[in-house]
C-alpha cells in the first residue's frame, strides 16, 4: 500500500509522535496551520469516515480527548478546532481516516468559514430529503 500515513504507522517513516495505543496513533502535522497542529488516525487502513466502523472511530476520539488538554496545557492555546477533511473535495490530502486537532489563540488570524442563508421553505425541503435519504 502507498499510504503514507500507513508508512508511518509501520515505522517505514519517521513522525513526531505525541500518543499511541494499539488502535490508534496521534503525531504532529509536518505542515501545522498552529504550534501543535496534531493528527489522530486509526492504525488500520480506512480511506475516509465514511467507510471508517464507527468502533474505530470512537477510539480515535477517545485518544482525541486525551491528547487535546495536553497539547493546550503545552501550547498554552485556550481553544482547538477539531477537523475531518472527507474527500479530496473537502481537502482530503491523505486517503487514510484522520483527526486535525487544531490549536487555537486569539487573534492567530485563522478565520471560520463563510456561512450562507438559505431561502425560504429552502431549509426545510432540504432537511425533509436528507432525513428520508439516512432512513
Amino acid at each position: 500500500m502507498d499510504c503514507i500515513f500507513c508508512k508511518i504507522i509501520a515505522g517505514k517513516i519517521p513522525c513526531d509522535k505525541v500518543y499511541e495505543n494499539d488502535e490508534v496513533i496521534a503525531f504532529l502535522d509536518i505542515a501545522p496551520i498552529s504550534r501543535g497542529h496534531a493528527l489522530v488516525a486509526p492504525k488500520r487502513h480506512f480511506q475516509d469516515l465514511a467507510v471508517t466502523p464507527a468502533e474505530t472511530v470512537s477510539a480515535m476520539m477517545r485518544v482525541l480527548q486525551l491528547i487535546a488538554p495536553a497539547v493546550l496545557r503545552v501550547t498554552h492555546a485556550p481553544a482547538f478546532n477539531v477537523g475531518i477533511n472527507n474527500g479530496a473535495a473537502a481537502g482530503q490530502v491523505v486517503p487514510h481516516t484522520h483527526f486535525h486537532l487544531i490549536p487555537r489563540t486569539d487573534g492567530d488570524g485563522l478565520k471560520s468559514w463563510p456561512h450562507q442563508r438559505y431561502g425560504p421553505g429552502e431549509g426545510a425541503a432540504l432537511a425533509k430529503d436528507i432525513a428520508a435519504a439516512v432512513s
